[in-house]
């Protein structure tokens, strides 16, 4: 009886405690860790990535540039002899392909590019020496009249004015003369420059003739493999639109010194053979050159010839330029370099502030080829057979841009 008793006892204690435990609240279960990214907008995280990306290339820019100005004396003369090779590869090419020995054909085409720049620049030497007295003395005799038109015209300077002025001019002419003597002591130091790059850019020349070939293929042989395709039909495409615009850029520098020199003739402007030479060099520096030169051939006319006669040759230097750029540039010059007129001024405006007239002269040809290898690579014409579209073909640098939540996109080459 008591085993009885002291069994329903036990049965009852189990009982009431599981009835507790029943009604005791279930525990919450544990709420999953987040990730404090996924907190993140996604358009902010996508800025992120992106932002890094860009400061990173802008560094490497940055780099480049700077690399470029610090070796600028290596830098422009392999520049110059790009250039040179560019106009002379075609014409020796074309002597070869009419049985000329490749020696032969080199050496001529040299010899023909010493020849032009030489000839032209001792014709215009020559003429400006000889013609230099004049110059100064019809300088004097014009400002003789500007200064008696400056005291007796509408503008009423007085003498002590007009001398104030003169002063002052001289003043800071000897002020700045410590910088003129250093600069003069340092002619020494800029001409063995220009005559060492002036050679390195003649050797460069003659070695892109020999085997430009080789050198080019040396160049893609440092790239990957799988890039090697792509950086050898940019290169090509580069190389075909600095070659048109070498030979444009002639073309249109022949029709500037042509119209002006033949203007300055007309009008009986002295020094007209140096001025059509300065703007035949001068045309290979876009918009600055122009101007420059222009501006040179209206100060010959009114030293020499008087105010109306340079009021006309500026009429005639301001129709060329307008020829030039409202007819020449866009229908030839725009086939050739494909670049936009505004693109041209920037790249200028770029150009000259980093390395200055050498930045000028370069920001065109530059801006060409970059901006036809760039088309050349993002148009995949030069993928043969793409490769397959699987997650391992795109570089882990760039999976590590988010993607749109929801979306799927198939990963690029």
């Amino acid at each position: 009886m008591a085993d009885s008793t002291g069994g329903a006892g036990k049965r009852g204690r189990w009982s009431r405690r599981w009835a507790e435990r029943a009604a005791e609240p279930s525990p919450k279960p544990a709420e999953p860790v987040r990730d404090p990214v996924e907190s993140i907008p996604f358009g902010m995280r996508l800025a992120g990535a992106w932002s890094w990306r860009l400061l990173l290339v802008g560094g490497v820019l940055a780099v480049v540039v700077f690399l470029i100005i610090q070796l600028r004396l290596i830098v422009i003369p392999i520049l110059v002899a790009v250039l040179l090779s560019a106009l002379l590869v075609p014409f020796s090419g074309f002597l070869q392909r009419h049985r000329w020995p490749k020696w032969l054909a080199v050496a001529t085409a040299m010899l023909s590019a010493l020849a032009v720049v030489g000839g032209l620049l001792t014709l215009g030497i020559w003429q400006i020496a000889r013609g230099a007295d004049e110059l100064a003395a019809q300088s004097l005799v014009a400002w003789e009249k500007f200064r008696e038109w400056l005291l007796e015209g509408p503008l009423h300077i007085t003498e002590a004015q007009l001398n104030d002025l003169v002063d002052r001019a001289v003043s800071a002419v000897q002020q700045d003369l410590g910088i003129v003597w250093s600069g003069a002591l340092s002619v020494g130091s800029s001409l063995g420059h220009f005559l060492a790059g002036m050679l390195l850019a003649l050797f460069a020349t003659l070695f892109m003739l020999i085997d430009g070939r080789g050198i080019w293929n040396w160049i893609v042989g440092i790239f990957p493999r799988r890039a090697r395709a792509a950086v050898d039909g940019a290169g090509g495409a580069g190389w075909t639109t600095l070659q048109n615009f070498v030979k444009v850029q002639i073309l249109v520098a022949t029709i500037d010194a042509i119209g002006i020199g033949l203007g300055a003739l007309l009008l009986g402007v002295p020094l007209a053979v140096p001025i059509a030479i300065l703007v035949f060099l001068g045309s290979f520096i876009p918009i600055v050159g122009a101007v420059v030169t222009g501006a040179l051939a209206v100060f010959v006319a009114l030293v020499y010839n008087g105010l109306w006669p340079a009021v006309i040759m500026l009429g005639i230097v301001l129709l060329v330029q307008q020829v030039e750029g409202h007819v020449l540039q866009p229908l030839i010059m725009g086939t050739a370099v494909k670049v936009h007129p505004l693109g041209v001024v920037l790249a200028v405006a770029t150009g000259s502030l980093l390395a200055g007239i050498p930045g000028a002269l370069f920001a065109v040809p530059v801006a060409a080829v970059v901006n036809v290898m760039i088309l050349y690579v993002s148009g995949g014409a030069w993928k043969d057979d793409a490769p397959p579209s699987t997650a391992d073909v795109r570089s882990p640098l760039w999976r590590t841009v988010p993607q749109r939540p929801g979306f799927r996109g198939e990963p690029t080459s």
